[in-house]
């Protein structure tokens, strides 16, 4: 007589389940078998009225949400600091623009050209008298080169009043150095503005402002 179960009846002991079979209502899953209930365990401590999947989903998200927010603020810094520079050069180029305008003015021997470039020269008779020796005494025929611009409120954050030494020449002629006092005001947030307030007469080459 064969020991196989009877129809419906418990498996026997060592028996394998066999293909298709589904297990009864309250059996526990083998160990190792895939679980059916969609990944969720209950070992994990979601919020209340959570359900763990969800909970597991969204903090999974969370690191490349963090990576996308801190690229976005790097953009941003490089952004400010590209302007901030930007500014910066834009005011290194006006003083030396506005030099070389006074400078062109002076050797065309131009003395209302210097007064308008000088701020508050007219105002004052010592400039005013100043720009014509200089129109008078250093006009020169053909361009005028800048040789070297040195200058003392170049790196000042805020602002500042100093002179710049300024070696310049026509082509066939002495160099001349001069002194130009500048004034920078505002900072790279709000902007930087050059003024120029005087002209020196020239000095000896090797000196300085």
């Amino acid at each position: 007589m064969s020991d196989s179960p009877l129809p419906g009846g418990p498996p026997l002991p060592g028996d394998s389940p066999l293909p298709g079979d589904s297990p009864l209502p309250g059996d526990s899953p083998q160990p190792g078998a895939a679980r059916t209930d969609g990944g969720e365990s209950r070992g994990i401590d979601a919020p209340p009225g959570r359900r763990p999947r969800d909970w597991l989903r969204e903090r999974r998200r969370l690191p490349g949400r963090r990576m996308i927010g801190a690229g976005a603020i790097a953009i941003v810094v490089f952004l400010v600091l590209s302007v901030l520079l930007a500014r910066y050069l834009a005011t290194e180029n006006t003083e030396r623009d506005d030099v070389l305008a006074v400078l062109r003015a002076q050797a065309a021997g131009d003395a209302s050209g210097i007064i308008g470039r000088i701020s508050g020269c007219r105002a004052r008779p010592d400039c005013v008298a100043q720009a014509g020796r200089d129109a008078a005494g250093l006009r020169r025929a053909g361009s005028v080169k800048i040789l070297s611009l040195t200058s003392h409120t170049a790196y000042s954050p805020t602002g500042a009043t100093a002179p710049t030494r300024v070696a310049w020449t026509v082509i066939g002629r002495l160099p001349v150095v001069q002194c130009v006092v500048v004034k920078r005001t505002g900072n790279p947030l709000t902007g930087v503005s050059v003024a120029l307030l005087s002209l020196s007469a020239p000095i000896p080459n090797e000196g300085d402002c």
